[in-house]
């Protein structure tokens, strides 16, 4: 059964999280919280899901962006993002570098802010060193949406969101997200910002 997803305002999501210890990250407890975290990221849906986020503060989180999720979308669009599929995973521990100075911008919501999204600046290209599930060493390196994703889930492991990172006048209400802006290029989003910029 999926777990509760922890809204805004909870001090769980504000908290830095602490490190799992090595005997703890094999532990019995941790694999079943992993498997209700997955159950719990697919029931949302999501493409990631932090441990804060279902009410626990420790350095954890599970990650995939599934095929199904990216169906509809145009090869330009999917190719503008540098969005593919990225297979089922899970995170311990990470530390992450932003690579390089590059900034991409583009929408972001969290299961934590239900209903909302904003134009979020990120990183395009990350490193992350961390440990899975087995407590193995892993050094991941993404670019993209990717890169995104691992940003995203990392940050509520060290207190902060991505209303931390957004453009404050880009925030709307999913529908609206949906009915003005999904189908956008990120050409057009940046005129979208420059607008709101220029009217403040």
């Amino acid at each position: 059964m999926p777990l509760t997803i922890v809204q805004a305002g909870d001090p769980v999501l504000r908290r830095p999280a602490r490190a799992l210890r090595p005997n703890e990250i094999r532990s019995r407890e941790i694999r079943e919280l992993i498997e209700q975290m997955k159950e719990t990221m697919y029931a949302a849906p999501g493409v990631g899901l932090a441990a804060p986020q279902i009410g626990q503060g420790i350095q954890l989180a599970v990650i995939e962006d599934r095929q199904e999720y990216i169906k509809d979308w145009t090869p330009e669009q999917l190719a503008e993002r540098e969005r593919q599929a990225v297979p089922f995973h899970v995170i311990v521990n990470p530390k992450i570098t932003l690579l390089g100075e590059e900034r991409v911008e583009y929408f972001e919501g969290c299961l934590s802010l239900d209903n909302l999204m904003a134009l979020t600046p990120r990183a395009r290209r990350v490193r992350v060193e961390c440990v899975d599930e087995k407590g193995e060493a892993k050094v991941i390196e993404a670019c993209g949406w990717y890169a995104r994703i691992l940003q995203h889930e990392i940050d509520p492991l060290a207190g902060t969101m991505y209303v931390d990172h957004m453009h404050p006048r880009t925030l709307m209400t999913v529908e609206n997200f949906t009915q003005h802006w999904k189908g956008k290029t990120l050409p057009e989003l940046q005129s979208l910002l420059l607008a709101t910029e220029k009217r403040r």
